[in-house]
């Protein structure tokens, strides 16, 4: 017998709480029995009840999303919290300000009540339930095994007539937003390489992201724009909705951006981003693989491999929120390291070396 994940949801429309629990209680893995209106109801709840998750909506009379994660923080009042967020500028916003106040990941509201009720709103808030809570198809939650696994030292031939060139690579998507902010902002200005990114995001959210992470850190951080030269101690963040690839110019390395369709539901997706660095100028590329569901950057480091030195770093299971990517990475042999998120950022740095 499964014993099911309890969920509770916290929503200021009726309308909104009643779908959200007809999906989760249409999953035998899940249950959604209890209902909160506004921050205030959530957080004298929480106090009193534990629950495997909690999905929330942002705008909420009395105490909206934010006030109440920041006082559940304060409190240490541990949750996994899931926002439900609209596509807006300003919630795009909000949303990764949530994030970083504690949230693991957020669900995009639809437009209106047909699309609340479609396949596709049901599918993205189950998978996300499915990941934060570690479950597989079954219903049982996953085996994570940390393999430290280690490849073989690739040689890396000297590089006549100037300093060796390296890029930093970096992919992630569940529970990215927030762990980017134990890296980006630990990063040197002087950090001798640019950086390139994929973070699995909606259009709009990623230019959110890029903004927060310019404002707390040293290095230059900012969305990627199609034709733009890649330069040290600066991070381009693929934007949301397109593919980016880095292509060599005479005066350097540009990003390409485009709209071919996405790969298992994802654009940006880090395997076109690794392999289009095959062909690249770079003398050593330094993958990082941070928490998220899937596989991809699997394919596209094990692809890269073959063309370039790689230095592989993946986060370990135990600061993961999703332990996907960085396993299948590690599982395929190609971490040369595993390490916990606070110490990624200090790699980075010795592997790329100061200007």
């Amino acid at each position: 017998m499964i014993l099911k994940k309890n969920i509770l949801v916290v929503d200021d429309s009726a309308l909104m709480r009643r779908v959200i629990c007809d999906i989760i209680n249409t999953d035998a893995r899940f249950q959604a029995n209890d209902v909160c209106k506004d921050g205030v109801e959530a957080y004298e709840r929480l106090k009193e009840h534990r629950y495997d998750a909690v999905v929330m909506d942002i705008n909420m009379p009395r105490m909206d999303g934010l006030e109440l994660l920041k006082k559940l923080q304060e409190e240490n009042i541990r949750v996994i919290a899931i926002v439900v967020s609209s596509l807006t500028t300003k919630d795009a916003e909000t949303t990764i300000l949530a994030m970083e106040r504690g949230a693991v990941d957020f669900v995009t509201k639809p437009n209106n009540i047909l699309e609340v009720k479609g396949e596709d709103f049901k599918e993205k808030l189950v998978s996300v339930l499915e990941a934060v809570l570690h479950m597989d198809g079954r219903g049982q939650k996953v085996s994570q095994v940390v393999v430290r696994t280690r490849r073989p030292a690739v040689h890396k031939p000297a590089v006549s007539g100037g300093k060796n060139r390296k890029l930093v690579a970096l992919a992630c998507s569940t529970g990215g937003p927030r762990a980017l902010q134990s890296v980006i902002p630990l990063l040197k200005r002087t950090m001798d390489a640019p950086m390139v990114l994929v973070q699995h995001m909606p259009a709009g959210f990623t230019k959110s992201m890029a903004d927060r992470l310019d404002e707390i850190s040293e290095v230059s951080v900012k969305e990627a724009e199609d034709g733009e030269i890649l330069k040290a101690g600066h991070v381009y963040v693929a934007p949301g909705g397109k593919h980016m690839e880095i292509a060599p110019t005479a005066i350097g390395h540009k990003v390409t951006l485009n709209e071919k369709p996405a790969v298992g539901g994802l654009r940006p997706y880090a395997n076109y981003m690794y392999q289009s660095l095959t062909t690249s100028g770079f003398d050593e590329i330094i993958c990082v693989v941070l928490t998220g569901m899937g596989m991809d950057g699997t394919k596209g480091i094990a692809e890269l491999s073959k063309h370039k030195p790689v230095h592989v770093i993946c986060q370990d299971e135990e600061t993961c929120v999703v332990y996907g990517m960085p396993k299948a990475a590690a599982e395929a042999g190609l971490a040369d390291e595993i390490l916990p998120l606070t110490e990624i950022a200090q790699s980075i740095m010795k592997n790329v070396g100061g200007r």
